[in-house]
């Protein structure tokens, strides 16, 4: 390596890394276990026996505060074309105007919402096959099946275009896709400089050190304080004074 470094030291280029695209599992510590959701219930809201009702109303709330927030700042909420894959059509290409439009008026935040029935992880309620000494007792299960999850598309001002999935029942799992050359080219904007970029790939760039630079510095801790942020405005609220807030594990 060193005989190849002195021939050819002159010839040499800087090469940047980056991530790509980035998917990351969210969840809810304080709701993962069943033991946790009965001290929820029971415990924190008082609401004993924790029945199918119980756990439905959570759905609901949340379902419908989605739709609010969809409604009051005019945010497409829709189910997805059924036929888009013969179309050859992605998601993300269906998307792209609205996001397109919100760059061009240099504007933060969710600009579109898909909805989906897929597998998750939720919880059920179902009474003990023996009778027991308390009457309202229940046994709460963890399962899969097939429910709504909510796909938020947002433009967030760090991390730029990015996908932040909800699941409506409880223990409300969330999964979060970045893309650190977003993250890179949104850096390079703010330090004014002049960069050619083709999708996943910088070609070009006013200055190669700067580059190196910013793609080294997209660290663990800044990708998990927008997650938490956007967790925390998107996702389920708990109680009115906010004690069910929910930092995100991933």
């Amino acid at each position: 390596m060193e005989t190849f470094h002195k021939l050819f030291a002159s010839l040499l280029t800087l090469i940047y890394h980056g991530f790509d695209r980035v998917v990351i599992q969210g969840y809810l510590p304080l709701l993962t276990p069943p033991e946790h959701i009965v001290y929820f219930f029971r415990d924190l809201h008082g609401i004993y026996p924790i029945t199918k009702q119980a756990l439905r109303q959570r759905t609901r709330d949340y379902q419908h505060w989605v739709e609010a927030f969809a409604r009051n700042h005019r945010i497409p909420l829709q189910w997805p074309d059924p036929d888009r894959k013969k179309k050859g059509l992605r998601q993300e290409d269906y998307v792209r105007p609205y996001l397109l439009a919100m760059e061009r008026r240099q504007r933060f935040g969710v600009y579109f919402i898909f909805k989906t029935m897929e597998p998750g992880p939720n919880f059920r309620s179902c009474p003990p096959k023996y009778p027991t000494q308390d009457p309202d007792y229940r046994i709460i299960k963890r399962q899969w099946s097939r429910y709504t999850h909510y796909y938020f598309y947002l433009r967030d001002e760090v991390l730029g275009p990015m996908i932040l999935c909800v699941g409506s029942f409880l223990p409300f799992q969330t999964r979060y896709w970045i893309n650190g050359h977003s993250f890179i080219a949104g850096e390079l904007q703010r330090q004014g400089l002049r960069f050619h970029q083709d999708d996943n790939a910088f070609l070009s760039v006013s200055d190669p050190e700067a580059l190196q630079a910013t793609a080294d510095r997209l660290s663990p801790e800044i990708i998990r304080q927008r997650l938490d942020y956007w967790t925390l405005v998107l996702g389920p609220k708990f109680s009115k004074e906010g004690a069910g807030r929910h930092p995100l594990a991933a």
